[in-house]
């Protein structure tokens, strides 16, 4: 099958999770890992494991994200988390819902597969957050979750500001407002490998909705 799509993986010291997602990458994908200032030889990693890797040094998921969206060639695109907590086999059925052409964006809604792979902080956060999506859109999501799929050319017409927590937000709302088709499927979730980036305690979730909602009052 020919490459369809390149699936962008922000990364900041994920060495310990990296092999597993790559080795599980779909063959009609291209991985390109978008390094965010790893100290832990993440880049050079990747390289070996035959991933695309993109140098960003300005720091911030949504910029990290942007700069493999302005990376990437394929007709589609993906994103997704490189902690091991997603599957990039499970990719599948959110190409599947995007492939037909249009404006489509799908959003995978994480099922964890224990308790101790969405801390309730995190879960309840999540929560907050899609509610404000919802109320705003008229969107029904349960999830505003880190793994993606959409057009390449339509994503680049949204012209995402947000560089930091919030980038899955403005997508999300971007894509609703622009009149494109928004859709949910379940993913698999699971615990992270490596250290964690956003704590899961009350107050790293209140930093999380703040961050997250911010996009809302544009």
């Amino acid at each position: 099958m020919d490459r369809t799509v390149d699936v962008v993986l922000p990364c900041l010291d994920e060495a310990s999770a990296l092999p597993w997602v790559l080795s599980r990458m779909p063959l009609w994908a291209r991985a390109i890992v978008v390094d965010n200032g790893s100290t832990d030889g993440s880049p050079d990693l990747a390289t070996s494991l035959g991933a695309t890797v993109v140098h960003h040094s300005v720091r911030g998921y949504g910029a990290a994200c942007h700069a493999g969206l302005e990376a990437a060639t394929a007709p589609l695109v993906a994103v997704m988390d490189c902690d091991a907590t997603l599957d990039p086999q499970d990719l599948a059925p959110l190409v599947d819902a995007v492939a037909g052409g249009g404006g489509v964006l799908a959003v995978g809604r994480r099922v964890p597969v224990t308790s101790a792979a969405w801390p309730w902080p995190l879960r309840l956060a999540n929560r907050v957050v899609a509610h404000r999506v919802n109320r705003r859109t008229g969107l029904i999501l349960a999830d505003i979750g880190p793994m993606r799929v959409a057009p390449r050319e339509e994503l680049l017409i949204l012209a995402l500001r947000d560089r930091r927590s919030g980038y899955p937000v403005e997508t999300v709302v971007r894509a609703a407002e622009s009149g494109w088709r928004v859709v949910s499927v379940d993913v698999p979730y699971a615990a992270r490998r490596g250290r964690s980036k956003v704590t899961g305690t009350p107050m790293g979730a209140a930093r999380a909705v703040r961050d997250m909602t911010a996009v809302l009052g544009r």
